[in-house]
């Protein structure tokens, strides 16, 4: 009996013992996996350009062009100004985290805000033209802006008078009925190149050779100074290098609505992840964490169609006291305008627990606007949780005020006869908060119709039978909002490892802060015939080919159909026969009106449009494993495949993607691209059975390459132009030779060339080619991918990381700019950016 009770102690002992195993082990497992995503959780360094906000597509974005989201107003990614202001009322103490609480007045209009006329001259003046009693009376009276442009219009300005020749002297007097003293003023002006700016005989602005949008530049002391109570004068020079011209510009200064919201929280930190930007402040006795969050996840086309995005709130005391919180969210008129003081109506709603605010245009004229970059029809929303929560439209000093004063927005709030004042705003309690307390409100945007395809209106992909209403959107917007939150997380976890893993550190940053600048300039649409289509918008114009193919890496990396859907409108428009070459066209059309190229010898690009669907379609069957997409375009791919044999191999004095660098013949990087099309079309012929076509093409891709070898050669590296010597260029064209491994060149090619382009970098990156220092920054990491390793990939990485972390150009990441200087030279916030997923691409093609 005494053993029998001994053997029960041991079992219970060794029970216990299991049981206190089992739970440590949960315990180590538990810690290590909370360890593990704590390291896989990349947090981002880089000093963004500007910082991503909402993005949800082409119109509807919002940027922080700085560092401080209370310092700056929220912009569309064009720069004009887009106001989101936040506002967190702690114990009755304000603190504004988000936005300014100023607007702006016009000393003297720009062509975007009003109709301005000055004189001109296109021939160098007489004498000291710059002063105000220059006799300018045989000079020409035009209107602002002046200028040329085959997209028809520039972002926020509007080219009433044409100029197109070289140069252009414009003085532009104006009164002024006040004393401005004291006061800071600001210049916004576009130029197209050269300008040379002067106020009162002051030089304000010398451009030398860039292209500036919108750019707004406070004046100096000495001009503010200049600027007196009656006559004054502006003058400029611009000069006109190639292609597109521009002149416009204007004074402002920004006014105080008032004296609230003057204290702000203090940000310490702000992180940008693939699809969220995440910023902490302290706000008094308590810190708040806010979260813009836009679920743009690939694999789930519904909600990558959803115009909705959240910002997330998540505030706790950081004294262990309780404290009365509210929040005060405010957004300007302007979210669903074209121009400064459009007429507007807004209005409250509430649909199940969800309360809405809602505004837009008075006119609604619907796809009314061809080539613009700002929408006029459909409606702005911000939308939250009813519980708590006040809405307000109208004078934006009345619902301050009343915020201030109790916490909440007054629902009678009177409309403004000044229209920069008119805003739509509400206010949440969150109550006694003593513990972490979190919420979100919705921030999106109806258009109804998004875009005119060959002639039919086409709604939105999420609504493309017509059976929705926004307001179900929203509804599921905030009844999925943890799923989503959770999904977007776990995207940003795992995109970042990945490109930390291919590139470094400094690239997964840079992929982070590419991946909704990518995205964002796309619209997810369906035909008629439920053909997908992802169209693009770039400048003006849509589905631009030359604009897919460097973008084409983030979607063959993470959605090949999307690819897809930016291929499909080019295919159509050549199969419908509306399309009279032989080679591939540049675009089709306006956005958002796509319904064809509009004609224009500028935008051929016979070659290089060719090469690059060829190219684009072998890409897809390279990531799928089969040419089933190939198959449905054979006869057009034939066609292109054949004038690139015939035609690609010496192109002549065409236009290229790079077109801002002028016309080019024998440019054999352009070659390039003709062999590997030849060669693309190749290995389709060879996925679909066509051996004997398989062959053909294949041979005469590979003769090509040789004598491309031969005849580009010189020396350590290979020429720019054939006919050349002692010229360079970046090859990015061969990355795909490498990454589908084609193979038709010999690797010495790429050996070489990377070895030579390490001589030739500038402290912030390779030069496009011998001709200019300035570059483009997708190419240079195509460029960096025909690298033989990783030290040598991220010798390329770091002066991109380093340009976009210390340019002075505070715009949506810009993608031509100068390798001396790090200065942009325009471009902005455009989706070839999606370009630098081509490492990631070519990663996952290997582990295939």
């Amino acid at each position: 009996m005494k053993c029998h009770k001994e053997k029960v102690k041991v079992n219970r002992f060794s029970k216990l013992r299991l049981w206190i195993i089992f739970l440590f082990s949960i315990g180590i497992l538990y810690f290590v996996s909370c360890k593990k995503q704590e390291i896989n959780h990349i947090p981002n360094s880089l000093r963004a350009p500007a910082y991503p906000l909402i993005t949800i597509d082409p119109y509807t974005n919002g940027w922080l062009f700085g560092d401080t989201l209370y310092k700056q107003q929220v912009c569309h990614n064009t720069g004009r100004k887009f106001p989101l202001l936040g506002v967190i009322r702690v114990d009755g103490e304000n603190f504004r985290f988000m936005g300014v609480g100023k607007h702006t007045e016009f000393v003297v209009v720009t062509s975007g805000q009003g109709i301005w006329k000055g004189k001109y001259i296109l021939s160098k003046p007489e004498g000291n033209w710059i002063e105000m009693d220059y006799n300018d009376s045989t000079w020409t009276t035009g209107e602002g802006a002046f200028g040329y442009s085959d997209h028809n219009n520039m972002p926020r300005s509007i080219i009433r008078t044409s100029w197109q020749s070289e140069h252009i002297w414009i003085r532009r007097e104006f009164v002024l009925d006040e004393d401005l003293t004291g006061k800071d003023i600001y210049m916004e002006y576009s130029n197209d190149d050269d300008a040379e700016i002067y106020i009162n005989g002051v030089n304000v602005i010398s451009t030398g050779p860039v292209v500036r949008k919108n750019e707004r530049m406070r004046l100096p002391d000495e001009a503010v100074r200049s600027l007196r109570k009656g006559r004054n004068i502006i003058a400029a020079h611009c000069t006109n290098r190639i292609r597109n011209a521009i002149i416009d510009f204007g004074l402002s200064y920004e006014q105080p609505a008032s004296t609230l919201f003057e204290q702000t929280a203090i940000q310490k930190s702000v992180d940008v992840q693939p699809t969220q930007t995440i910023y902490t402040f302290t706000c008094g006795p308590v810190d708040l964490k806010l979260t813009f969050t836009a679920p743009l996840l690939m694999d789930d086309l519904e909600l990558l169609s959803r115009p909705v995005n959240y910002i997330s709130y998540e505030v706790v005391p950081n004294d262990s006291k309780t404290h009365k919180v509210e929040l005060y969210f405010e957004a300007g008129n302007e979210w669903a305008t074209s121009y400064e003081c459009q007429e507007t109506a807004s209005e409250t709603l509430e649909i199940g627990n969800l309360a809405f605010l809602k505004t837009g245009t008075t006119m609604q004229n619907i796809l009314g606007r061809n080539g613009g970059y700002y929408i006029d029809w459909g409606h702005f929303y911000l939308v939250a949780k009813k519980n708590g929560v006040h809405m307000a439209f109208g004078d934006h000093n009345e619902m301050r005020t009343s915020f201030c004063s109790d916490g909440i927005v007054k629902e009678t709030i009177s409309t403004p006869s000044d229209k920069k004042r008119s805003r739509i705003a509400l206010s949440r309690s969150l109550g006694r908060v003593n513990k972490t307390t979190n919420g979100f409100i919705m921030l999106g945007y109806d258009d109804i119709y998004s875009a005119q395809y060959f002639g039919e209106n086409l709604r939105p992909y999420w609504n493309r039978h017509g059976n929705k209403d926004i307001s179900q959107i929203f509804i599921q917007a905030e009844n999925q909002y943890k799923k989503i939150k959770k999904l977007c997380d776990e995207f940003d976890v795992e995109m970042m490892s990945h490109a930390y893993s291919c590139g470094g550190k400094e690239y997964a940053e840079l992929c982070a802060l590419a991946y909704r600048q990518t995205l964002s300039s796309h619209k997810l649409l369906s035909t008629p015939d439920n053909e997908l289509l992802f169209l693009s918008k770039s400048l003006s114009k849509t589905a631009v080919v030359d604009v897919t193919y460097p973008s084409a890496p983030l979607f063959l990396l993470y959605n090949v159909d999307l690819l897809k859907g930016m291929l499909n409108p080019i295919f159509y428009y050549v199969e419908s026969g509306n399309w009279d070459y032989l080679f591939a066209p540049h675009d089709i059309g306006e956005y958002p009106h796509a319904n064809g190229q509009i004609p224009s010898d500028f935008f051929l690009l016979p070659v290089e449009e060719s090469g690059n669907m060829l190219i684009l379609t072998a890409a897809i069957a390279t990531m799928e494993g089969n040419a089933v997409y190939a198959e449905k375009h054979w006869d057009v791919l034939s066609q292109w495949a054949d004038y690139l044999l015939h035609e690609g191999f010496d192109p002549g004095n065409q236009m290229n993607t790079d077109v801002f660098t002028g016309l080019s013949a024998h440019n054999t990087n352009l070659s390039i691209k003709a062999i590997l099309g030849i060669a693309s079309y190749a290995r389709l012929a060879d996925m679909l059975d066509k051996n004997g076509i398989a062959e053909k093409y294949s041979e005469e891709a590979r003769l090509q390459a040789l004598k491309w070898t031969k005849l580009a050669d010189d020396g350590d590296h290979y020429r720019f132009a054939f006919n050349q010597p002692d010229t360079w260029s970046q090859k990015y064209n061969l990355a795909w030779d490498k990454i589908m491994k084609i193979d038709v060149f010999p690797h010495e090619v790429r050996e070489k060339e990377v070895a030579y382009y390490l001589t030739k970098q500038n402290k912030y990156g390779l030069p496009l080619d011998s001709r200019h220092s300035y570059t483009k920054a997708d190419w240079v990491v195509w460029t960096a991918t025909l690298s033989p390793n990783i030290e040598t990939f991220q010798q390329f990485i770091s002066p991109l990381y380093r340009v976009v972390n210390e340019t002075p150009a505070r715009v949506p990441m810009a993608d031509w700019y100068w390798t001396n200087n790090a200065e942009s030279l325009g471009f902005q916030g455009r989706p070839v950016v999606g370009g630098y997923f081509i490492k990631m691409m070519e990663d996952k093609l290997i582990n295939k």
